[in-house]
Formats: C-alpha cells, structure tokens, sequence
C-alpha cells in the first residue's frame, strides 16, 4: 500500500523562521504597531491573515492587512535568492521517496516564494506534489491543508506522517488524523510540540534522517 510524508516547509526543510520574525517585525514597525519578536516567532507558521489577527486581534482596522501582507512579502523577498535548506533536508526526501513514501509538501508559500524554497530544498526530483494555502479555505491549525496534501497523494491519513516545526503544524496534523513528527530547528520547545500532538521529536532533517529506521517514518 502506498503511503505518505507530508512536510511543512519553512524551518521544517528550510531556516527560515527567523527571517520571518524580523521580516514580520519590520512589517509590522512601518505600520505604527510594537509587536514583539518572541511573539511573532510563536506566530509563524500560520497564513498571513490568521497571524496578524493572532497577533493584533480582532478588533484590529482590517484595512490595513492587505499593506501588512504585502510590506512582508517584498522584506521577505530580499532573501529568496540566499535561502538555506537545513542540514539533509534534501537528501531526507530523497531516502524518503526511495524507500517508496509519497512526499508531500503542505505550506503557506506560494508563488515566487515556493519556488525559491524548493530551490533551496534541492530535491524536486523527490517530491510528488505540493499542497498550498492558496489551495484551501483554512490555513494550518485547520486540517485542510494536511487533507489536500493526502489528495494529492491519494493516501488516507492512516498511511501518512506529518512533519513541520510548529503547533500549528502538530494541531493540523492531528485534526486530519495523521501522525505527527516533531522538528525543532524552527526554534520552538520540545514540549510545546508533544504538547500539540507530536509522537515524536528530532532535532532537524539530519537527525530525523539518522534515526529513520526508529521513527514514525521506518
């Protein structure tokens, strides 16, 4: 039976979560609003709209969101040509689609900026597809995006794993039914993703990579 490994991509594949934050921070500086680093970092990973109403609320002026989104993309973009895959990220799916899994990236990129990840990643050759926000109606936490992942690959969620750096990646997961796997090269504590429905925890795509025969993914 087929079966499928779903990634997250930024600072699960890819060191990017820190040039979100400041990128984010600066975004958010320009628009007049003192949001602090820590708190921007616990944000990434959700869709743009969902982080600044994490991050400034719902009772925020709306009007401005668009500009937020946009003063991002373009501070964001400055780095699309220098993006660092992590250690083995690539040779990760690699081994992956070797040993016959289906290999799926789940993200919140699109475009430009997909691209320039998948560049970094430098395993096309390995991935079966890609699920974007711009596909579903409901960014990570909300199962959606792990669901169209597994459409793509045609695999029910008992045959895959789910891999990403955030709570909001393990929350997804588990609301789609799948097992979760842990990173922490996204910055975020070990608790907090056992905590969010991780079964299991590493330290980044080369550990995961050196303990495949022991993990959810054997």
């Amino acid at each position: 039976m087929e079966r499928a490994a779903v990634f997250d991509v930024d600072g699960t594949l890819v060191d990017t979560n820190h040039l979100h934050v400041v990128t984010w921070w600066e975004a958010f500086r320009q628009a007049g609003h003192r949001v602090p680093m820590h708190a921007v970092h616990r944000a990434v990973g959700l869709a743009s709209t969902d982080l600044i109403t994490h991050l400034l609320g719902d009772d925020r002026d709306k009007d401005g969101d668009a500009w937020l989104s946009q003063a991002h993309k373009a501070l964001y973009g400055q780095y699309f040509d220098r993006l660092p895959a992590l250690p083995d990220a690539g040779d990760l799916l690699r081994r992956l689609s070797r040993d016959g899994w289906k290999v799926v990236l789940a993200t919140s990129a699109g475009g430009a900026e997909l691209s320039a990840l998948r560049r970094a990643i430098g395993a096309d050759d390995a991935i079966t597809a890609t699920a974007s926000a711009d596909d579903v109606d409901a960014g990570k936490p909300a199962p959606e995006p792990v669901e169209h992942a597994l459409e793509l690959a045609g695999v029910p969620a008992e045959r895959a794993v789910f891999v990403g750096d955030t709570v909001w990646d393990m929350r997804a997961g588990s609301r789609a039914g799948v097992r979760c796997v842990g990173v922490l090269c996204g910055g975020l504590p070990r608790a907090d993703l056992e905590e969010a429905g991780a079964e299991a925890v590493y330290a980044g795509p080369a550990h995961l990579l050196a303990a495949l025969a022991d993990s959810p993914l054997a």
